[in-house]
């Protein structure tokens, strides 16, 4: 701590690295049989705006055998003071350096944080490989969506858990105590490990081949270890557990306020969204259990805002009468409630502006794509009547800027798309100015992101488009959109490419990890530290091509880098999928009681969660 005290003055934000939260747990280290380090591998603000390391912290040290506390990305001024002062990765909670722990938690959730993954690992003193670790290091394990194609880690995460970790991670610390806790065998606990559903060691499987570069076979070296791991899903969701003791950050991060989740999964069916297919299916908890948490949020926070957080607020199936409830609640208290998420639609509209009678914040609006042929290849349900239903309602209820979101790259695009992004942009414009929004405060800004194709969607064949003709597509794009009121957004293409690379990535890309590394490669989802030049040179001392990875078509029968990963929708529904994108035809979302036949119900044996079955389990 003293060493702690003489570096904080020299880096800019301190806070980061101190803890002391409102809501912190801290547990006697000596009387705590278990240890876990919990690790963002971004920084504090980040970090602490997800509400997954939130719950995590609250399951686990909810036991009284164990506790988990925090480490993040240190920002790199303080990562050179600590190499300087050879001060050791530590958590939060206690200031104990990280290999200290019995347990190493990383979660992923962006391709671009995987270097930061390798320099934490560094900075604790842990050996980057699993294969170099010991009886004296911490278990490395790591979740979340980018959890879903693990191959480009697999080298240097001794376990990874596919799917939702609320129960999983009490089964794996369960077996960390039978096996002798401090004293395991490394590798018996692995074996064990492999058996449980949902835990993925890639040790225990072999990676093979061909001439020319493919994948030939994916296969477990050991006897008792599944070919395919299936992902975990949390049933009775209305009663999982949830964090009403959240930490509250003790310096302004990117969401400071209070997440309610009011349900989990989404039923629409975007073709390019992976986690519209990794959380499948669709629950919901009730509107007497959501209450009941944001009573409790607000009462242990003193947050002034609560967030209803999911993929789709707005499908919610009683989103009305239960934001109208939180507001008779939480109105007296100046409390506000906001929506993340909003659908194209005049209805959302009319739910924003009732929920942010408190405090109004700016309304976002996802079109994807230009034209409605385009938006029915990516089955994305949005018309251009939508829009502008939605943005007359939004000039009508006062809001004076609107930001739309688009992606360039999808598949089958073309020049007509790009332009359609355009007009719907001046048609928003031209309705402001028709509803007699003033002209200074009128404001349409669009942004673009590049499509990166995913794994376990029906797009997960396609190539991304080459870097140049994605930057010819934002030039086009900054042309069209010129003059007063229009603002446009653009991502880095490098950024992107790199993405989809470690996005559709295998083993061998290991390699090239360690090598950016070592190249000095951090926070590469930052644009002031991303630096491409230094990964063109680390796939050039691996002897690798990116391109191979970022733009390969992929043929229905090839085995692809994460095959052996189960996300619970069947290759076959994805292929079917891929065919009616091509075809620009709609697949109806399963809210409206017409199965698509995704295959995940069966396979995974539950059935969506929605309010109706919810509320008559709780009754009976």
């Amino acid at each position: 701590m003293f060493e702690l005290e003489q570096v904080l003055h020299r880096v800019q934000k301190p806070a980061r690295y101190v803890g002391g939260e409102w809501n912190v747990v801290r547990k006697d280290w000596d009387k705590t049989a278990v240890r876990v380090a919990f690790a963002f591998p971004d920084v504090y603000e980040v970090g602490m705006s997800h509400l997954g390391l939130q719950i995590l912290y609250h399951v686990v040290n909810s036991r009284e055998d164990a506790l988990l506390e925090r480490t993040f990305a240190p920002w790199v001024d303080m990562e050179g003071e600590m190499r300087r002062r050879g001060l050791p990765l530590f958590t939060l909670e206690s200031h104990r350096p990280v290999k200290d722990f019995d347990i190493l938690a990383f979660t992923l959730q962006y391709e671009m944080t995987f270097t930061n993954i390798l320099n934490m690992l560094d900075l604790a003193g842990i050996p980057l490989r699993s294969e170099q670790r010991g009886p004296g290091h911490p278990l490395v394990i790591a979740g979340g969506p980018c959890a879903f194609n693990p191959e480009p880690l697999a080298d240097f995460i001794d376990l990874f858990v596919i799917g939702e970790g609320e129960e999983v991670i009490h089964e794996l610390l369960d077996l960390y105590l039978e096996l002798g806790g401090h004293r395991l065998d490394r590798q018996r606990f692995l074996h064990r490990a492999a058996a449980i559903a949902g835990v993925y060691v890639p040790s225990l499987y072999r990676v093979e081949y061909h001439a020319d570069g493919t994948i030939s076979a994916i296969e477990p070296v050991a006897s008792g270890v599944p070919a395919r791991v299936v992902k975990r899903v949390v049933r009775n969701f209305d009663r999982a557990p949830f964090p009403v003791k959240p930490l509250v950050p003790s310096l302004g991060v990117v969401h400071d306020r209070g997440m309610l989740e009011v349900q989990r999964g989404c039923t629409r069916g975007c073709r390019f969204c992976q986690a519209g297919v990794i959380y499948r299916p669709v629950r919901e908890k009730s509107p007497a259990t959501l209450l009941q948490q944001a009573d409790e949020i607000i009462r242990h926070t003193g947050y002034d805002e609560i967030s209803l957080v999911s993929l789709s607020t707005a499908d919610y199936s009683r989103i009305q009468e239960m934001v109208r409830s939180l507001l008779d609640r939480l109105e007296g208290m100046g409390v506000s409630v906001s929506l993340p998420s909003l659908r194209v639609d005049a209805f959302s509209v009319a739910l924003a502006r009732e929920v942010q009678r408190v405090r109004r914040a700016s309304l976002t609006f996802a079109p994807e794509a230009g034209t409605q042929r385009l938006r029915d290849v990516i089955n994305k349900g949005v018309t251009e009547e939508n829009l502008m239903e939605a943005v007359s309602a939004a000039f009508a209820a006062g809001w004076t800027a609107i930001k739309l979101y688009f992606m360039i790259g999808l598949p089958t695009e073309r020049e007509e798309d790009l332009h359609g992004i355009a007009g719907l942009a001046r048609q928003v414009l031209a309705r402001g100015k028709e509803m007699g929004v003033p002209g200074n405060r009128l404001r349409v800004t669009v942004s673009a992101s590049s499509f990166v194709p995913k794994s376990h969607t029906p797009f997960q064949w396609e190539p991304q488009v080459e870097m140049e003709e994605l930057r010819r597509r934002q030039r086009t794009l900054r042309g069209l959109l010129k003059g007063k009121g229009l603002v446009f957004h653009w991502h880095e293409v490098e950024a992107s490419f790199l993405e989809a690379v470690l996005a559709r990535g295998d083993r061998r890309l290991g390699r090239v990890l360690e090598e950016a590394w070592r190249l000095g490669c951090r926070f590469d989802g930052w644009s002031e530290c991303f630096d491409f030049e230094k990964w063109q040179e680390a796939f050039h001392r691996a002897g690798i091509n990116p391109a191979r990875y970022a733009y390969r078509r992929y043929a229905y029968d090839d085995l692809l880098p994460w095959d052996h990963i189960d996300a619970g929708v069947s290759r076959k529904y994805l292929v079917l999928e891929h065919k009616r994108a091509m075809e620009g035809k709609a697949t109806p979302d399963c809210r409206t009681g017409v199965c698509p036949g995704c295959g995940l119900c069966p396979t995974l044996e539950i059935e969506p969660e929605l309010l109706e079955q919810v509320e008559k389990n709780a009754s009976g």
